[in-house]
């Protein structure tokens, strides 16, 4: 059922009809926890999670939707169980940030407000861990804002985000090596992936109808091909996950969850330094989850001495709905005993309902164009898969010695349904020939190329996009994004030179900033030391590292390790991608 946008009851049936599917598929979510601890208990934690949101959801939920997305955030976050739980709660809040205002969303909204979920959640937890419910979230949410911008289809939409979070759960062994050892996928993604199906279910038209004989009682109905479809992401597992993992590796064996209460207690007046107390928590403990406002702070974590966790948090503020359990002991009674998932009973009983908001047909074009698509130029698997993820639409191959035609471009654009068309070419020896289609095609297309030199100034770029700009602010933004983008390079040389005072010699390595050769050595580690030593002389905060085909993980490694002893307040992001020729690309940016 085609739908341009959601309003409150649209959502709030969306998520009655996904905590449905994960209270349904919850004991075998518990099935697959092995990660942080093989504790048993994530679908248990997320069903009650989910509970305590669709409990508020009913009894508070009213208005347009952005309202009833706050109430939802409001429940699961007091109501948030475990790990899982937290972070399922946190995905919502920063979803009901991003639509606190609107009363309804469309596809672009929709995808705004997912990815907001998506960073609410990573900033919650101390030590984000990839392969993990947050993995799932983040790559279903880059690929919703790739492809709102194609559709103006919300249950369009909707499915494509299914089937990204359903690939990258998929993905999760390969990323989590427990999972892997196993032979499982992500519990905590499972259950995402679980709730977007009741997403879905509920858009289609296909999984909710109302009950001939329970008036105002919502039936759940599954479809027999998402079903089929929800089986091959999850690898069998014939016993429990947990039955493979040995009680005595769960070495934070106390999992605690509570709250502290700022405006109760003997310390209303000692501030509250967050990040002070994460740090303390992480002395003894792991999985530490810390949300705060001005009177409340929710935490969770695993920790070896439950004792000292209190008195740290007494410091604050009193303390409410503590939970304590020994994971070691839970794995025991998982060992012996069949685990039992928490019900949802009347799930879909009195869903407040929303007046019908009127619709001119006449208003709403026969043919639409999604407004900006995107060209780029790219030289290796990773760096292409990265510019996919920000929503580059084709991703030509070219590089240094491999440079796409003229004819090249006006086929990539021509294969663009849009009103603008952005171009990256990422070299400056691509340039002209972007240029020249741009040209070739004035007066039929709006083409704008902006004149990236490099792949980090054309990540750079991408990354300035916003979709709500129009292209004259978009164009200045990525303009201005290049100009603040210092490039490095590093390859080999092929002849015998000199340059600047440097003699380089064939078969050395050299380093490149921003066309310039200022370091030559006979080793790769020394030739990149050399090269960022140079970069980073004025004092710039952000590294991004591509790591090119033939480069060694420990050489990458090692590399890392030298900016972190020698430039500690430096930040640094390491990709795999892939690129030939060049073993490193280096973006330095302040």
């Amino acid at each position: 059922m085609s739908k341009r946008s959601l309003n409150g009851t649209d959502f709030t049936a969306m998520v009655l009809a996904g905590a449905q599917r994960l209270a349904e598929q919850a004991e075998h979510v518990n099935t697959l926890n092995v990660f942080p601890v093989p504790d048993g208990d994530t679908g248990t934690n997320m069903n009650l999670t989910m509970t305590a949101g669709v409990t508020e959801l009913k009894n508070h939920g009213s208005g347009g939707l952005g309202s009833r997305a706050s109430t939802l955030s409001k429940g699961l976050l007091m109501g948030a169980r475990g790990n899982s739980g937290v972070i399922l709660s946190q995905l919502f809040r920063g979803f009901g940030r991003s639509a606190a205002s609107l009363e309804e969303l469309n596809t672009v909204q929709f995808a705004a407000a997912l990815q907001s979920g998506v960073e609410t959640a990573y900033k919650a937890v101390v030590k984000p861990v990839e392969g993990t419910i947050l993995t799932v979230a983040k790559e279903a949410a880059k690929h919703a804002a790739f492809y709102a911008r194609r559709t103006t289809d919300v249950t369009e939409l909707m499915g494509e985000v299914l089937a990204k979070a359903k690939e990258a759960l998929a993905g999760t062994p390969d990323l989590l090596p427990v999972l892997k050892q196993v032979g499982v996928v992500d519990s905590g993604g499972q259950g995402l992936v679980y709730i977007y199906e009741g997403f879905l279910e509920y858009l289609t038209g296909n999984a909710i109808t109302e009950s001939a004989d329970s008036p105002g009682q919502a039936a759940v109905r599954p479809d027999a091909e998402l079903r089929a479809q929800a089986n091959t992401a999850a690898l069998y597992v014939p016993s429990s996950a947990q039955a493979q993992l040995d009680t005595e590796d769960i070495e934070f064996l106390y999992d605690m969850e509570f709250f502290i209460n700022r405006k109760l207690g003997d310390v209303k007046d000692v501030p509250f330094d967050e990040e002070k107390f994460r740090k303390a928590l992480s002395k003894n403990g792991d999985s530490i989850i810390v949300i705060s406002d001005d009177e409340v702070i929710k935490v969770h974590v695993h920790s070896k001495t439950p004792g000292d966790v209190l008195n740290l948090a007494l410091r604050y503020g009193e303390i409410t709905q503590i939970h304590i359990l020994n994971m070691r002991e839970q794995h025991r009674d998982l060992l012996t005993a069949g685990m039992d998932a928490a019900s949802m009973p009347e799930l879909f009983a009195d869903i407040p309902a929303e007046p019908a908001r009127p619709v001119d047909p006449a208003g709403l074009p026969a043919d639409e164009l999604a407004p900006y698509g995107f060209i780029a130029v790219a030289s290796g698997q990773g760096i292409s898969d990265i510019f996919t993820s920000l929503g580059v639409d084709v991703v030509l191959s070219g590089g240094q010695t491999m440079n796409p035609s003229t004819e090249d471009f006006v086929k990539a654009i021509e294969s663009i349904s849009t009103e603008h068309v952005f171009v990256l070419p990422n070299n400056s020896n691509i340039i002209l020939a972007a240029q020249q289609a741009r040209d070739l095609l004035e007066g039929q297309r709006s083409v704008i190329v902006i004149p990236s030199k490099s792949i980090p100034q054309g990540i750079a770029a991408a990354f300035a996009f916003q979709e709500e700009e129009s292209v004259d602010s978009n164009e200045d933004n990525m303009l201005n994004a290049v100009q603040h983008v210092r490039t490095g390079q590093v390859t080999y040389a092929v002849r015998d030179t000199t340059f600047d005072d440097l003699e380089i010699t064939a078969g050395h390595y050299i380093g490149i900033a921003d066309s310039k050769i200022v370091a030559t050595e006979e080793g790769l580690l020394e030739t990149s030391q050399g090269l960022l030593d140079k970069m980073l002389a004025y004092g710039d905060e952000i590294v991004t590292i591509l790591v090119g085909e033939e480069t060694a993980g420990e050489m990458t490694d090692a590399l890392v390790a030298w900016i972190h002893e020698k430039y500690p307040d430096v930040e640094v992001e390491v990709h795999n991608g892939g690129q030939p020729i060049y073993y490193y690309l280096f973006s330095v940016e302040s």
